[in-house]
């Protein structure tokens, strides 16, 4: 106590005490600058009998066509901010390559509904 507060040191500036010299320096303080921030992420995941797959967007539930044909399908989800990449878990390929619409629950896949026509 005597050391830090009372007795003053050679070595600092204007003899001063540590105490005095501690208080007066200005502290560290966390950015309050989030416009660099991202939100990654990978998720495991398996499409559902219907063809899409779920995925929790900025505190809702949002279901992501990727089509029927690749139903119980294991895939990964990368995803960064409202971009989302569908990949298939066993092949690589890529299923769908996307951006969330947050006024949209469900992300339609943009082809037209039906069958595929031969």
């Amino acid at each position: 106590m005597i050391y830090n507060e009372q007795r003053p040191h050679r070595s600092l500036p204007h003899r001063a005490t540590p105490a005095t010299i501690y208080t007066t320096l200005p502290k560290a303080l966390p950015s309050t600058d989030r416009s660099r921030d991202t939100h990654a992420r990978v998720r495991h995941d398996k499409i559902d009998k219907a063809g899409s797959v779920t995925l929790r967007v900025a505190g809702q539930l949002r279901h992501i066509g990727v089509g029927r044909t690749y139903a119980r399908t294991d895939v990964i989800l990368l995803i960064n901010d409202l971009h989302v990449t569908i990949v298939n878990a066993a092949t690589g390929e890529i299923l769908r390559d996307l951006i969330i619409d947050p006024r949209l629950d469900y992300q339609p896949t943009g082809r037209p509904p039906g069958p595929t026509k031969k």
